[in-house]
C-alpha cells in the first residue's frame, strides 16, 4: 500500500514537475530576449557607422548604466572599498563609470572579433614572453598564457595571430542564450580551439596542449576548489590549473595583458617574462601579484563585478 502510495505520489511530483517546466521555459527565454533588447538595439542602430564610433557608443551606454543601475554599484561599491578604504564617494563614482566604458567597448569588440584582429596598428607589442611563446612553437611545445579582465585580453591573442600563432581559450558558458551565442561566435573569431569550463573542456584543453597549442586562460575569476591566494591584499580562491599543467608538461605560463591607451582604442600589449617553474601556488601567486599590480596602476580597466572575493 505504502509503495502504491509512494508510486502513486512520485508519478505526480514528476508531472507536476513538467508542466512547470513547460511553463518557467517560455518565461524564461522570453525574459533572456528582453534583457538582450537594449544590447541588439544599440548595435543595429549603430551598425553603419565606423569601428570607433560605435565601441565609444557602446562603452558610453553601459558606463551610464553601471553609474545608476542600484545591483552593480552596490558591488561594485563594496569591492572597491575593500581595496581602496580610502578612496571617495566621488572617486569611486567616477571609476565606476570609466570602467563600464571600458567594458562596454570591451563587449563590443569580442562581439566583433574578427574586424577587432585586422586593427594591428592599434596593438603596441612588447616584453620577452613573446619570444618565450615563439621559441616554444619552434620547438614545437605549448604554452600557456594567463590573463585577466583587464582592458581587452583579446588583443592578446589578437597580436599573436596576427604573427602565425592561433590561440585557444577557456571561457564560461553565459546564461543568456543570446548573449551566449554572440559572445561564442566572438572568441571563436579570436583563435580555435574554445574550450568550455568543465570537464569536456579540461580534456580538449590537455590535448591542445600536448600536440603543441598554446591557450590563454583568464585566471582573476572565483574558483570554488581554488587555493586562498592574496590577490590584491585579500584572500581569494583561485585556480591552480594552468600552473599545475605548465608544470607537468613543462610549458612556459606567460603573464600577458593588452592594456588601453590614449583615448581607448590602442592598446600596449605586454608580455611578461615567463613565471618560473617551481610550485603550483608560487606560480600562481606570482600571477596574482602581477595583475593586481596592473589594476592599482589602472583600475578602471579591472572588471569589478566578478565577485572575487566571495567564498574566501
Amino acid at each position: 500500500m505504502w509503495r502504491k502510495f509512494a508510486n502513486r505520489a512520485l508519478g505526480e511530483s514528476l508531472k507536476t514537475a513538467h508542466i512547470s517546466g513547460m511553463i518557467t521555459r517560455p518565461v524564461r527565454y522570453a525574459w533572456q530576449h528582453v534583457r538582450y533588447v537594449p544590447l541588439w538595439s544599440l548595435l543595429t542602430v549603430s551598425r553603419w557607422r565606423s569601428f570607433e564610433t560605435r565601441s565609444a557608443a557602446l562603452g558610453r551606454a553601459v558606463g551610464g548604466v553601471m553609474r545608476w543601475f542600484p545591483i552593480a554599484r552596490r558591488r561594485f561599491n563594496r569591492e572597491v572599498k575593500r581595496v581602496f578604504p580610502e578612496m571617495t564617494r566621488h572617486e569611486r563614482n567616477c571609476l565606476r563609470r570609466r570602467m563600464g566604458q571600458n567594458m562596454g567597448q570591451t563587449l563590443f569588440e569580442i562581439y566583433h572579433n574578427a574586424e577587432f584582429h585586422t586593427r594591428q596598428d592599434h596593438f603596441h607589442v612588447s616584453g620577452s614572453g613573446l619570444a618565450a611563446i615563439e621559441a616554444a612553437q619552434a620547438a614545437g611545445k605549448g604554452a600557456i598564457i594567463v590573463s585577466g579582465h583587464f582592458g581587452q585580453w583579446e588583443a592578446v591573442r589578437a597580436s599573436l595571430k596576427a604573427r602565425g600563432i592561433e590561440v585557444g581559450a577557456v571561457y564560461r558558458r553565459q546564461s543568456n542564450r543570446h548573449y551566449q551565442r554572440r559572445l561564442l561566435a566572438g572568441i571563436e573569431a579570436g583563435g580555435l580551439p574554445i574550450m568550455e569550463t568543465g570537464r569536456v573542456g579540461t580534456k580538449t584543453l590537455v590535448r591542445h596542449l600536448r600536440s603543441g597549442g598554446v591557450v590563454a586562460i583568464l585566471l582573476d575569476e572565483k574558483h570554488p576548489d581554488g587555493a586562498k591566494l592574496p590577490f590584491l591584499g585579500h584572500p581569494a580562491l583561485t585556480s591552480l590549473a594552468a600552473a599545475q599543467l605548465a608544470l607537468k608538461y613543462d610549458l612556459p605560463m606567460v603573464p600577458a595583458f593588452g592594456t588601453r591607451i590614449g583615448d581607448g582604442g590602442d592598446f600596449e600589449v605586454d608580455y611578461e617574462a615567463p613565471i618560473d617553474h617551481s610550485d603550483a601556488e608560487t606560480m600562481t601567486q606570482a600571477f596574482n601579484d602581477s595583475l593586481s599590480a596592473r589594476i592599482r596602476e589602472h583600475p578602471d580597466q579591472w572588471y569589478w563585478l566578478l565577485n572575487r572575493w566571495q567564498g574566501a
